[in-house]
């Protein structure tokens, strides 16, 4: 009964300290774990996450919680005498082999089910290739036609040289905005296809949950459907040390409505077409220059 009432009283304190970290997450608490995110996959992750999380606190509570009362309970000074004929224990092996496969087992099947649908890239509704440089990204809109490139915006690069005299603090949101911010529509399953064209670059955007290098001569597949009522701007960073200006390769996902995307689609459309016509012929019926008038006294050859 004592052994319950202790495990009882941590299981109470642990569940009032989550409260408490809850409670706080305004004050920077909610910074030391993972994020829901703005897509259902993200949130499996989150919950897949602390699932494992709490399993892992349960076991830790139990394993010690036993290593304690046994210190305890049976300590020299209460007059415990040690068993030196006890070798093993079958019943006890049996019992902590079983148990712990049981354990990762009830794991490993909700953890493959999340593996499996974070690579299922089916009835994606538009494809895009993502390809890392040093150090920046390029967007191609495989279906229309678009591409154009993302790098680190002017302020923050100004601000990062060294001497600058520019405070980073006076920058909005300083080596986290881009020139050129990655467009695509709300409520549609985006379809990537990542690359690199030098070394091994990685793309991440915690808020979507996806994280996948960008290696050259290959091609990596990820995938993501942000929320219809989740539109907005959504930061950040290529994850794998690519160079010496690796912390200078901001991501930002400028996520629109279905409509404002579409009316964006149609201006870029439109420009990269008219960059790419080739320059207008001079029109026939222009007059021919004339020769400048020769010098009076002199004839013109």
């Amino acid at each position: 009964m004592k052994i319950r009432a202790a495990v009882a009283s941590v299981v109470s304190a642990l569940a009032a300290l989550c409260g408490a970290f809850s409670a706080q997450a305004d004050s920077g608490w909610s910074e030391l774990n993972m994020t829901r995110g703005v897509t259902a996959m993200s949130r499996r992750i989150y919950d897949l996450h602390m699932t494992i999380f709490w399993v892992c606190v349960w076991i830790g509570v139990v394993v010690f919680g036993v290593m304690i009362w046994s210190i305890v309970a049976f300590r020299k000074s209460k007059g415990a005498v040690a068993d030196v004929t006890l070798v093993h224990n079958t019943k006890v092996e049996v019992i902590w082999t079983i148990v712990p496969v049981i354990i990762l087992i009830a794991m490993a099947v909700p953890a493959a089910r999340t593996l499996v649908e974070i690579e299922d890239t089916t009835k994606t509704e538009l494809t895009i290739k993502v390809t890392g440089f040093q150090w920046g990204w390029q967007y191609d809109y495989l279906d229309d036609g678009v591409m154009y490139y993302s790098h680190l915006d002017r302020q923050s690069d100004a601000a990062r040289e060294l001497m600058s005299g520019i405070d980073p603090n006076t920058v909005p949101h300083y080596l986290l905005n881009v020139d050129h911010p990655f467009v695509v529509p709300a409520d549609t399953k985006v379809r990537l296809l990542i690359t690199g064209a030098d070394v091994i670059h990685s793309w991440w955007v915690p808020a979507f949950g996806v994280k996948k290098d960008a290696i050259p001569g290959f091609v990596n597949e990820a995938w993501f459907k942000v929320d219809a009522d989740k539109p907005g701007l959504y930061r950040g960073q290529c994850a794998e040390l690519c160079g010496r200006d690796h912390g200078f390769m901001p991501i930002v996902v400028d996520v629109r409505s279905k409509a404002d995307y579409a009316a964006w689609l149609k201006e870029q459309v439109a420009a990269q077409k008219q960059a790419a016509a080739p320059p207008a012929a001079p029109s026939a019926a222009a007059p021919a220059p004339t020769a400048a008038a020769a010098p009076r006294g002199q004839s013109a050859s």
